[in-house]
């Protein structure tokens, strides 16, 4: 079967799994049709029943009528799930992608007892407006790794790396959408003071924010050459910079990425 007509399920559909139905849907490779989502309060799924989505509370059902399962639950729901669904999984027919923070293939493989592929993936919400950094790791086969690419490269930008990095990964890009809007909203803040209406402040702040992000993503720069562009000696950005760092701007998202690298690693164990 070619990887793009294959049937998705996404098991848990809360904002991660929400954001990647949307995501792709609206990248028109796939079809809402295709895309069966589960979620265990039924009410929830209104939305997607009204746009075409396959939707219900029975994982089972969902499983049996799908070849990738995008496994979306929190890491204390994990085993639960796995130890429901392991019973229809089919080795020759399933795929699985998980994108639990701190489950190992290793223990997915373990709990599920069975050798079906399975793919680690970390998205982020930017998904839902295929604006994602996913990164994703699997010892499985090249063309399994490649269905995983065809969904996710579909709703933004993917990176294949090692497993050992995904934990990494979920600080800097899942974690980091919401360091990156915590800095969109102080320049905001910011603004504010020094005059501007509050929707001004954020819409400035944020097309700023977008606008120095792509210099970097499209004229593939490196941050420190475009910040040359715009720092003169005894000017006015490098005062504000050199203010900023003075207390600790880069040292404190730094720390903080550091940090959620650290719980990353250990989230699952914890919680079982």
């Amino acid at each position: 079967m070619d990887k793009s007509t294959k049937k998705v399920a996404i098991l848990g559909t809360g904002n991660i799994g929400s954001a990647i139905a949307e995501g792709m849907i609206s990248s028109k490779q796939f079809k809402a049709e295709d895309i069966f989502i589960t979620r265990r309060n039924a009410g929830l799924l209104a939305p997607f029943t009204k746009k075409g989505f396959k939707t219900g509370t029975d994982n089972l059902v969902a499983v049996k009528n799908s070849e990738v399962i995008i496994i979306a639950v929190t890491p204390q729901q994990l085993d639960g799930l796995l130890n429901e669904i392991k019973k229809v999984l089919d080795v020759k027919k399933h795929i699985l992608i998980s994108i639990v923070s701190g489950a190992s293939i290793k223990e997915i493989k373990e709990r599920i007892g069975k050798n079906v592929p399975v793919v680690r993936a970390m998205p982020n919400t930017a998904i839902a407006i295929k604006e994602s950094m996913t990164c994703i790791a699997s010892d499985a086969s090249v063309n399994v790794l490649d269905i995983a690419k065809s969904i996710f490269n579909s709703v933004g930008q993917t990176m294949v790396i090692d497993e050992a990095l995904i934990g990494p990964a979920t600080a800097l890009c899942a974690c980091g959408i919401a360091f990156f809007l915590r800095a969109i909203r102080a320049a905001s803040q910011g603004g504010i003071e020094i005059g501007f209406h509050s929707e001004d402040a954020l819409l400035m702040a944020a097309q700023t924010a977008k606008g120095a992000a792509s210099l970097l993503t499209k004229g593939l720069s490196h941050p420190e050459k475009e910040i040359d562009k715009v720092t003169t000696p005894m000017g006015i950005t490098i005062s504000g910079l050199n203010q900023m760092e003075h207390n600790g701007f880069s040292s404190a998202m730094i720390k903080g990425i550091v940090t959620s690298a650290e719980k990353a690693a250990k989230i699952y164990s914890s919680k079982k």
